[in-house]
């Protein structure tokens, strides 16, 4: 039987999942926290897979009730964070059923595309990623998910870091100049804040402003100002999920690129997070080409996972195009 979630359902999900993907496990305390607890999450969306009483899968379909940006509820679009079966049960067609529930709720609510999994602000993971899982990928093909983007997850050890001469110089030559480096003020925030949401990504802005309301230390927060003040970028660490080996988000202004500022701020954090008791530095989202993913590459990450970000048009009769 395929319905929706019904309160009980949680602890049984997160050790289906568990058991379903066993390299990606997910507690029931972070099951609930992404999902259940997420602002936009409606239990008619969560379609769950019942046999003989025994939760045995899942397919999450959620769309913006509450806009990550303004008044913008993004009304053609849905996302399908994820969706899996419990390893004895498959065969029997039961992923095809979840997943298609999945999309005809969301279709039934008006929407006429379908995003896997890139959703804001609660993802698990960015997207597919097909190495792992290519009886998932195949699925997916097969219900008219075609690639969007591809994104990157990175992790370097920092067992060992110190911040190298060159990087030391080159701080010391942009302080001379009037430049400086540090923690923000809680006022500052403000001023940091507005820079995320507007020249970089709303959902950064809604990260750093929950993150701190939630406890975040503002000494994992790195600010870079100029002679008069003024906040040019940032980097930081522990945003989300209070998890300090977790790295971003990070950004510099465009007019401040090719100063080095960028290469800086991701130094000064990484010692911090070395300070912190952070064994590495991972993150999970970055372009590989862009100009933050080559100077991670360059500053020592290497690239641990691929994930495809996928999507399906959703034509009102459940048809094809």
């Amino acid at each position: 039987m395929i319905r929706s979630f019904q309160v009980g359902d949680g602890p049984a999900l997160a050790a289906a999942w568990t058991a379903a993907a066993p390299a990606d496990p997910i507690s029931y305390q972070r099951f609930r926290d992404l999902f259940l607890l997420d602002r936009n999450f409606d239990a008619a969306g969560l379609q769950v897979a019942v046999i003989n009483d025994q939760v045995v899968g899942a397919a999450y379909a959620v769309r913006r009730l509450i806009a990550v940006d303004a008044d913008d509820l993004e009304p053609a679009s849905g996302w399908i964070p994820f969706f899996f079966v419990h390893p004895e049960y498959r065969g029997r067609g039961l992923g095809r059923e979840l997943l298609s529930a999945a999309m005809d709720w969301l279709r039934s609510h008006g929407r006429s595309e379908v995003y896997f999994s890139s959703y804001t602000p609660n993802y698990f993971l960015p997207g597919l990623d097909a190495a792992r899982y290519p009886t998932a990928a195949r699925l997916l093909a097969e219900l008219g998910f075609e690639r969007g983007y591809d994104a990157v997850a990175m992790d370097r050890s920092l067992v060992g870091y110190a911040i190298p001469d060159e990087v030391r110089k080159r701080i010391d030559a942009l302080t001379a100049e009037g430049y400086s480096f540090g923690t923000p003020s809680g006022d500052e925030l403000t001023a940091l804040i507005a820079i995320a949401g507007a020249e970089f990504n709303p959902d950064w802005a809604r990260a750093i402003r929950e993150g701190v309301v939630s406890g975040l230390p503002l000494d994992r927060i790195v600010v870079a100002r100029d002679p008069s003040g003024a906040i040019l970028g940032w980097a930081m660490h522990g945003t989300y999920e209070a998890v300090i080996d977790r790295f971003g988000p990070f950004g510099v202004l465009p007019a401040s690129r090719g100063t080095g500022l960028g290469k800086v701020l991701l130094h000064l954090t990484l010692e911090r997070m070395v300070a912190a008791g952070a064994h590495s530095a991972w993150f999970l989202w970055t372009g590989e080409k862009s100009a933050a993913g080559q100077l991670y590459l360059k500053t020592g990450f290497d690239i641990t996972r691929t994930f495809t970000i996928l999507r399906a048009p959703l034509v009102p009769d459940g048809g094809k195009e």
